[in-house]
């Protein structure tokens, strides 16, 4: 299946990955629909149309699918349930209901990719206080107990150590099933962005070193400070996670580096993903572009790097500083929400410089 120009690419989800689509689809000639709950989400603004409804509106979701050519997502979280309301309808929805499913559930996710021979870090399911407290023991006192399901940018997780009080981790969490992992001493974090066509074609983007505070992505950076052979077998790793999914669109595959440049896979994203925001700037073809041709059945386009890059997320107050200022310090992206709250992501910036 192959979109001509001018047909309709579906969203589901609205907000700034949609909008960034959304924008990538324009400059291709398609039209967008977005689907999603937000009264005046990023993703709406730009879209020709936008559903406002819940994921598990059926009639909703229908309707939104008779409109469209073919479905994509801008987020790991919507409901498997809704992936295959659309893909009951007969329209195509890439990249499918399998990726979103193992992503969704963290057990699931890291016994996929053992299956699949990318190495994780040392992790146990918990599904009670006796689990956490048998788990704890045997991964030692320093590691982090997360919900198997929801949670990100350092929500729904719980740093444990030598003296944490297990039993209020394990209440804090909802006392919900969920995964304990190890702690690993690493020496850096990088992300593989990756991505597949419908003809089984990778185009692999330059492994960018991931920066975090307080749980939130502050900083890619790329090309990441590993050496060749451990920037191929990232590259390499996400190629494998992609045709063991079946994928068509893009990926982020996140590992951790040891000081030995063995890499443990964290965890991944079925989706363009906040740690490739510098590739429109710095790479012939951007991440949002690839995915609108994958999901279109078009060729990929090249990912190779033009020039060294450095995104920096926006967060909270970020935004606030005058507009003269953000223009001044590299390529800006403001992702159209009105409301600025602590570590709500408004907006980036890429500064380039030379390979």
């Amino acid at each position: 299946m192959s979109l001509e120009y001018g047909d309709t690419i579906g969203i589901l989800g609205d907000g700034q990955l949609g909008r960034m689509l959304a924008g990538a689809a324009a400059r291709l000639g398609f039209r967008t629909i977005s689907f999603g709950p937000g009264e005046d989400s990023p993703a709406g603004q730009v879209c020709g149309r936008h559903f406002t409804a819940s994921y598990d509106d059926s009639a909703a979701l229908t309707e939104f699918a008779s409109h469209c050519d073919v479905v994509t997502v801008e987020f790991e979280n919507v409901p498997v349930s809704a992936a295959e309301t659309v893909i009951s309808t007969g329209t195509p929805f890439r990249p499918g209901a399998n990726a979103l499913s193992v992503a969704q559930d963290r057990v699931e996710e890291k016994r996929f990719l053992e299956d699949a021979g990318i190495a994780c870090a040392p992790w146990r399911a918990i599904d009670s206080l006796e689990d956490l407290i048998a788990a704890h023991a045997a991964l030692g006192p320093d590691a982090i107990l997360k919900t198997r399901r929801d949670g990100y940018d350092g929500k729904g997780q719980v740093r444990l150590s030598t003296d944490s009080d297990l039993a209020a981790a394990w209440a804090e969490l909802g006392a919900q099933p969920a995964i304990l992992e190890g702690f690993v001493a690493f020496k850096l974090e990088i992300s593989a962005v990756i991505a597949r066509g419908a003809d089984g074609a990778v185009a692999a983007y330059a492994p960018s070193r991931n920066v975090h505070e307080g749980g939130i992505l502050r900083r890619a950076i790329v090309p990441a400070p590993v050496a060749t052979d451990v920037a191929s077998k990232a590259q390499t790793l996400a190629a494998r996670l992609t045709e063991r999914l079946d994928y068509v669109g893009v990926l982020a595959l996140e590992f951790f580096v040891l000081a030995d440049g063995k890499l443990l896979a964290n965890e991944f994203a079925p989706r363009v993903h906040n740690s490739g925001h510098w590739t429109p700037e710095a790479c012939m073809t951007g991440q949002f572009e690839n995915h609108i041709r994958a999901v279109a059945g078009w060729p990929l386009g090249k990912a190779s790097l033009l020039h060294g890059a450095e995104m920096e997320n926006l967060i909270g107050e970020d935004a606030a500083a005058p507009v003269e200022d953000l223009l001044a310090r590299g390529h800006l992206t403001l992702y159209g929400k009105r409301e600025i709250r602590p570590g709500r992501k408004m907006g980036h910036l890429v500064r380039l410089r030379p390979l």
